[in-house]
């Protein structure tokens, strides 16, 4: 399988026209790390003494990251699944387990199949809801589940603002266990609205303005054609999956997707293989157009 020390051939082995839209998103450089090891290390460790560099840097957006195989190789201190399944089994009776005696929103609370919202005591911004699971484990593949958590969050976006109309800028955020954020184990994911727009939207509805008017184009749907022309995407239905080339996290993923429904299948489909890595902790945010208005959903 190829490798992002393979792009340079990858981008090599393009057609004209993808070649060309990839050197209009992206530039790369590909150079060498060196060092002297001593021998002893060299016996613990393995002859590193140079190391592939790859930057990947998207002209577009800004974004830069930098690879290196070999730090993918690092020992990493993580809980097994036996550990994990023991805390997670431990620390039922939390207090979302029993979500009526959590706070409510001045304006009620929403209730899906699968989950029941509530006011976050401690909010991030001014209207700000949690979405508490019905089952206490974090990990919900299914999904009908992750519909209707969406679902959920979608309701109280207009419920939030029929209470206050300012109020149009949404966004959803899912922090499953400790690494990715979240202070208590049992599921939960976060609904937020405001009568300003979150950053990240802002960011890439400007990207995405200036784009069109340089190139006459959608930004989206010439960075999926980028990944997939690399391999690096594919389609679920009518949503685009795109594994990142710059990402900030290792394994990092972009969904573009055109309602609730279509997302719900593409996440359920990504936190399944995710799952079959071993991973069991993750950040997932959704940047939603403003409320009333059409538009792609970004997660």
């Amino acid at each position: 399988m190829p490798s992002i020390v393979d792009l340079q051939k990858l981008v090599e082995n393009l057609d004209d026209d993808d070649r060309s839209l990839f050197h209009r998103i992206y530039r790369y450089y590909i150079e060498v790390g060196k060092l002297r090891l001593p021998e002893s290390a060299k016996e613990k460790f393995g002859n590193y003494e140079a190391q592939q560099i790859v930057r990947v840097t998207n002209k577009i957006t800004y974004e830069s990251t930098l690879f290196n195989r070999l730090r993918s190789k690092r020992p990493v201190m993580t809980k097994t699944p036996e550990d994990l399944n023991k805390v997670i089994d431990e620390s039922r009776g939390d207090v979302f387990c029993n979500p009526e005696n959590t706070p409510e929103d001045v304006f009620g609370r929403i209730e899906g199949k699968f989950c029941i919202t509530a006011s976050n005591i401690s909010k991030y911004d001014y209207m700000h809801a949690v979405i508490i699971f019905s089952e206490h484990t974090p990990f919900v593949y299914e999904e009908k589940k992750i519909y209707d958590i969406l679902d959920v969050a979608f309701r109280w976006f207009e419920r939030a603002n029929e209470y206050d109309r300012r109020a149009i800028y949404p966004f959803f955020v899912w922090n499953c266990l400790w690494r990715a954020g979240a202070s208590i184990i049992h599921g939960h994911a976060h609904a937020l609205i405001s009568k300003e727009p979150y950053g990240k939207y802002e960011f890439y509805d400007s990207v995405r303005k200036t784009y069109a008017r340089n190139y006459r184009s959608e930004y989206f749907d010439d960075l999926y054609r980028i990944h997939a022309a690399l391999g690096l995407g594919f389609t679920l239905d009518n949503s685009k999956v795109m594994v990142y080339l710059t990402p900030i996290k290792e394994k990092e993923l972009i969904i573009i997707a055109e309602n609730i429904a279509e997302l719900a299948k593409s996440i359920s489909y990504i936190l399944k293989r995710y799952h079959e890595m071993g991973v069991r902790s993750f950040n997932a945010a959704l940047f939603i157009p403003p409320l009333r208005t059409t538009d792609i959903l970004i997660a």
